[in-house]
This record gives structure tokens, sequence and C-alpha cells, in this order.
């Protein structure tokens, strides 16, 4: 049986692929379109995933849609009756649930097929039960508490269950207008952060500051009993008529979300061209504070209810890794999984496994153990994109090497790493997610303190608070960091030990943490093997980790690796077993 999951018609719109209930491909709609978080029908990702998987659009058993807009439809009419928001709103969430009703006639006008074909085999499945689907079918447990936490999905932001075999029980759902990602969101555009998906600035931001203004936030959003929470909604507007999104064929919009009341609470709102001030890094401080004191009660009543040690944990606020290195400290789970596309893009996995072991009811099987679900290139396909820069390339006197063997590219690439270069690294398929987890990766020797500034201003083009993420060794994870517990997707901050903090400053952040990526022999040993080469040069089993891109989608084809190359000030690109090396020498391409 084919199922394709489909993510459309909001952020990060993406898509996947499964085969009897087998993961073939999985990825997110912005890589094809270079535009962050694109949001719309994601016809190219859904194209990616039939080709990697070799499945003509006709043989698909069924296309699972993560969007329900009959969901909660009784609760959505009272709440209109009730306070009567502006037309502006209604009229942007009814235009946006018509296109997703509407999906059956978009994949027949794209694909070529008749929608009598389409319609039968689209099955809609509820944001928030594709979110919990995304989190535990995948995972290694066969059973375990599964919750999840965002801004809003059909008219929900949290939700929390337990997933047992190949079902999932609903226990509680907490529905619009409350929601501790719409507060997260709030105060990340009040902070002068107003681009979707910029909360990851403020928790980068948040380590600077002092919680100063943790009382004056708690007024935001009132903990009431069995988990529950209600927003003080005098400071938020997109109940009322304010917050209107734009999810149509670009990046998502969003108005801002709060009032003046949240100005007369903190002070004036900043600017995004206004230097940040100790006041800004205080309120992002305080934030993620009140925000993680509000999750861990949602957590720990999660977990009172189900009696379960294991945690599925998924939504756009599964996404703040500072709180999930915490989840195990602050709550009584004691382990946690979270597949590297929690977010929005992840609710096309969840889809298309609800549909296969919820609709279908096919067994479970598949362990999502590493990341690597996208399209790869072959050396050829590389050797093509390099001839076609010829003529660019020897002019920038660069110099441009075929490596014999695995061995001799990660060596290479190892001493020039410790030699203080910055290296693009692109090797075999692309993330899943929202992280480079060494596949489409920029890599550098976490030793030198410098380095994050030198990427931040050379290479990223971004905030010098923002930090860098180290990749270590499976092995060697307790001997640098206060945990033992792998995390290959990136999804977890864990406090450097004190010891190691002065060895890889690079990827310490100014409270003395790491977002952890954890790499293992066995689902990745090219980047091991990278990493193992300059442990034995160094001895040291990290390099810092950042995602391959500037200011744009991570790069997804060799022709974006060499134009992010070639603009920045990027020293070394190995693409598959070429490397090429900026040098004032011509160039040419030649086997060692």
């Amino acid at each position: 049986m084919i199922i394709v999951g489909i993510n459309a018609y909001h952020g990060d719109a993406s898509a996947v692929i499964l085969r009897d209930g087998e993961l073939l491909a999985a990825v997110e709609e912005e890589r094809f379109r270079r535009v962050k978080h694109w949001a719309g029908f994601p016809s190219l990702a859904i194209r990616a995933c039939l080709d990697i998987a070799g499945v003509a659009p006709d043989k698909v058993d069924c296309f699972a849609i993560s969007r329900d807009p009959r969901a909660h439809l009784w609760r959505k009419v009272l709440f209109a009756a009730r306070h009567r928001p502006g037309l502006g709103l209604i009229r942007d969430r009814l235009r946006n649930a018509n296109r997703v009703r509407d999906v059956a006639s978009l994949i027949s006008e794209e694909f070529g097929l008749s929608r009598d074909h389409v319609a039968p085999r689209v099955h809609a499945v509820e944001h928030h039960p594709a979110h919990l689907a995304s989190a535990f079918f995948v995972s290694p447990f066969e059973e375990a508490a599964v919750c999840a936490i965002d801004g809003f999905g059909d008219f929900v932001s949290t939700s929390w269950g337990v997933g047992h075999g190949n079902q999932l029980r609903l226990l509680r759902n907490v529905y619009f207008p409350h929601s501790l990602g719409l507060m997260y969101l709030a105060v990340t555009q009040y902070l002068g952060f107003p681009r979707y998906g910029d909360e990851f600035k403020v928790m980068g931001l948040a380590p600077y500051g002092k919680p100063d203004y943790v009382e004056p936030l708690r007024k935001l959003v009132h903990l009431k009993p069995e988990g529950d929470f209600a927003l003080d909604l005098t400071y938020f507007n997109h109940w009322s008529g304010g917050g209107t999104m734009t999810w149509e064929g670009g990046e998502p919009d969003i108005a801002p979300v709060f009032t003046d009341k949240l100005a007369a609470l903190l002070g004036p709102a900043r600017q995004r061209e206004e230097p940040l001030t100790a006041r800004h890094e205080a309120i992002a401080a305080s934030l993620q504070v009140v925000f993680e004191e509000a999750a861990v009660h949602v957590l720990r009543h999660v977990h009172h209810q189900t009696g379960l040690s294991r945690l599925c944990f998924a939504g756009g606020c599964a996404m703040n890794s500072v709180f999930n290195g915490k989840i195990r400290a602050l709550t009584p789970f004691q382990e946690v999984y979270i597949q590297p596309a929690a977010g929005d893009n992840g609710t096309a996995l969840g889809a298309a496994f609800d549909a296969w072991h919820q609709r279908f009811g096919g067994a479970r099987g598949f362990v999502m153990s590493h990341g690597y679900w996208g399209p790869t290139f072959a050396d050829p396909d590389i050797h093509t994109a390099l001839t076609a820069r010829m003529a660019e390339l020897q002019q920038r006197g660069c110099v441009i090497t075929q490596m014999a063997d695995d061995q001799a590219l990660c060596q290479w690439t190892a001493e020039r790493i410790a030699a203080g270069n910055v290296v693009g690294w692109f090797q075999g398929r692309m993330e899943w997610g929202a992280r480079a987890l060494g596949h489409r990766s920029i890599v550098v020797d976490p030793r030198r303190a410098d380095m994050r500034d030198i990427l931040n201003a050379k290479i990223k083009l971004r905030e010098k608070f923002r930090p860098f993420a180290p990749s270590i060794l499976e092995e060697a994870v307790a001997e640098y960091f206060a945990t033992d517990h792998p995390d290959p997707f990136m999804m977890h901050v864990y406090p450097v030990r004190k010891d190691k903090q002065a060895v890889i400053p690079a990827v310490t952040h100014v409270d003395g943490s790491g977002r952890l990526q954890t790499v293992s022999a066995a689902t990745d040993p090219l980047y091991w093997r990278l990493i193992a080469a300059f442990r034995d040069l160094t001895g040291v089993p990290v390099l810092l980790n950042t995602s391959f891109n500037e200011n744009e989608p991570i790069v997804h084809r060799p022709e974006e690796a060499l134009d992010c190359f070639l603009r920045t000030q990027m020293d070394v690109l190995v693409m598959g077993r070429y490397v090429v090396e900026k040098k004032s020498l011509s160039s040419e391409l030649k086997k060692v």
C-alpha cells in the first residue's frame, strides 16, 4: 500500500511517502521553492517523494491530509456567536479552509488524474492527531504518553493522549483561543522578530538576560487544574480580529497578535532594526521561564493521567530545544522521543502514519532513527554542476579535486577543519526537518572561540547572539555533556561539562549549554567518519555544525551549494567525493 502524507496551506508545507508502513521519503516544499517556511500546496515535495519511491501518481492508494476543516465545527460556530470576531479574521479562516477542502482537485490538476479517482483516496486527519501520530508511530516505544503543544491547528492548541501499538487514544484538547505557542509568538513579535518561525531567535537570546520580567509575564497565562491553562485575552488580538495569516503560495505572514496592553505591561515594543538592549534580553529570558512553567504544568498532568514514563512530544513548541533538555529533570518522564520535524512539517508524516495504522490497521514496524529522507545527488550530478560553473570557479582561483575514497575524503576534510577553514559539507540524502544533521551542513573547528563570530558575520549574516550546535560521536557524549542520552536530531539542549566548555567554546552557549547532535556510525557512517578523523587529529570528537545556507532554506541541490559557497567567505566545499578549495591558483578537475 502506498500512502502520501501532505501538509498543505499551513506553515512548512511538506510531503512524505510510505510503502506498507515504511517511510521512503520526506521533504519540505521550501527546499524546492527557496522560500523559508513556504506555505501552500506542496506539489514539488509530493513529486520528489514519488520520484524517490519510484511510484506513479495513479498508484497512490491514499492521500492523507493533515487538516480537517470540519473538526470542532460546533465550537467554531459557538465561538463566533459569542465573540463576534472581525470579518477579516473570518474571511481568512474560511478561505484557508476552502483550499484544504478542495485538495482533491489540486492533486488531480497537478498530477493529471481525474478527480473521481483522487477524491475517494483523500483521507483528512485533524491537525493535532497528526502531530500526535508523527511523534508516536515513528518512535521506538510500544506504549507511551503523547503530547502536542503548538500555536493552533483545526481550533486546537494543545492535546495529549496514549499511544499503544498501532492505536492512539486522545485524552484531552485545549481549544482556541488559548495557546502557549501563541503566547510565545506574541512576545517574539513584541521583541521585534516579526517573521514566521522567529521564536527560535528569542530562545537563543534568552540566556543573555536575567529573568526580571517573570512576574509581569505570568499575567499572560493562568495555569488551571488538570493541566489546563487560559490566556488573559486582553493582551492578545488573535481571537478578536487581529493576527490574520497568509498561507497561500509563499512565506507565511502573521499580523501582530499582541495588543497595546502588552506594551503597557512591559514597556515600548522593539522595532525590527532597533538595537537589542538588556531589557529585551531580560524579557526573552523571562518568556522562556514562563513558557517552561506552563509546559511543565501540562506535562506533569499528562504523566499523572497516563501513568507512563515514556513521552512522545510534538508541535511547534517541541522545537524549543532548551525546554526539551529539561523535560526529564522537571517532569517524571524518564524517556523522551521527538522526531526532527516536530513542527507543522511533521504533520504530513503523522497524517500518513495515522492512515496506515488507524484507518487501514497496518502493523507497527518502522522506527525513525535518522533524519535523512530527502533527495540525494551522485558524483556524476555533482561533476555536471561543477563543470557548468568551471569558468567562474577558475576566475575565483578554486582548486577542484576528486578524492579516491571516503577515507581520503574525511582525512583531507578534517585537516582543513583543524586548520581553521570553514567547510561546506554536502553528502547523501537531504535532512528532514529544520536542522542540518551532517548532510547539508557547514562544519568548523569547535575549539576556536572566535569561530562563532566568524560564521555569524561572514557566512550566516545573522544576529551575533545566536548559538551553533555541536555534532559529537555518540560514544563520547557523556565525556562532554551532562547526559548520556543520545539525540541524533539536535532537539535537546544540555549543559556542557564544565571541564569541556573551554575545549569546545564555539559550541558552548553563554549559559554553558549546547544543542546536542549525537552521530552514530550505524546511521550516518560518513559523517561519523569525518568527526572521528577530526578526533584523531585533535583529540576532540566534536565538530561545530550549522545549516548549509545563508538566510535561505537549507541548500538542496549541488547548484545551490555552489552558489552559497561562492557568495560567502566559505573556504572549502565538499560535495560527494569532490572537494573545492578557494586558492589563488588555476582550477582543473583532477583525481588523487
